[in-house]
């Protein structure tokens, strides 16, 4: 026996639980509510996605998909500083972009700590080549800025939460590479 056929659009299910994780965190987000959202039985969203965490770590894995690509190409730029500009620059756009909730779900996820060290180390891995190149002082100058532009990301995504729009980020991403000596 097969069963009966899926009678409802997964992708479109895992988006919408997606985006409930996204603005609520995962503490705030229960299958009974992801079941009543998505007009589904929880049967059926176990059966396509397994348990809870099953769906957020499929769901972060969808937020994430496009994550690092961007961040390496921001990263990419022939300066540091530029790296950083756009950095700060397309974090200020993503966190406010139309359509989608506030900030940022691995910034905001506590759960998800080994993502952000992640993005961490890809920063601080892009200054470190610049002091090795000469552009910045040293690796310590390095590892300052990147820790730096982190406390940055963050507050941008925690004041994206709570309502800053794209004009006021776009501010501190501009005052904030101003911040370290030219």
């Amino acid at each position: 026996m097969t069963g009966r056929p899926r009678t409802f659009d997964k992708d479109a299910v895992l988006r919408m639980a997606m985006r409930a994780f996204w603005e609520r965190g995962y503490d705030g987000v229960s299958v009974a509510q992801v079941c009543a959202e998505a007009g589904i039985a929880a049967p059926s969203l176990y059966a396509a996605f397994g348990d809870k965490n099953a769906l957020f770590e499929k769901a972060c894995a969808l937020y994430t998909e496009h994550l690092d690509e961007d961040l390496e190409r921001d990263l990419s730029a022939p300066t540091a500083r530029q790296a950083v500009e756009r950095l700060l620059r397309s974090s200020a756009e993503h966190f406010t972009a139309p359509g989608q909730p506030p900030g940022c779900l691995v910034m905001g996820e506590p759960r998800l700590t080994e993502r952000r060290d992640k993005t961490r180390g890809m920063i601080r891995a892009r200054l470190r080549r610049a002091a090795a190149e000469g552009e910045l002082t040293s690796v310590a100058e390095a590892d300052q800025i990147a820790a730096f532009i982190d406390t940055v990301l963050t507050g941008m995504a925690a004041r994206a939460r709570e309502g800053a729009d794209r004009t006021r980020l776009l501010d501190a991403a501009r005052y904030a590479t101003r911040a370290w000596p030219a």
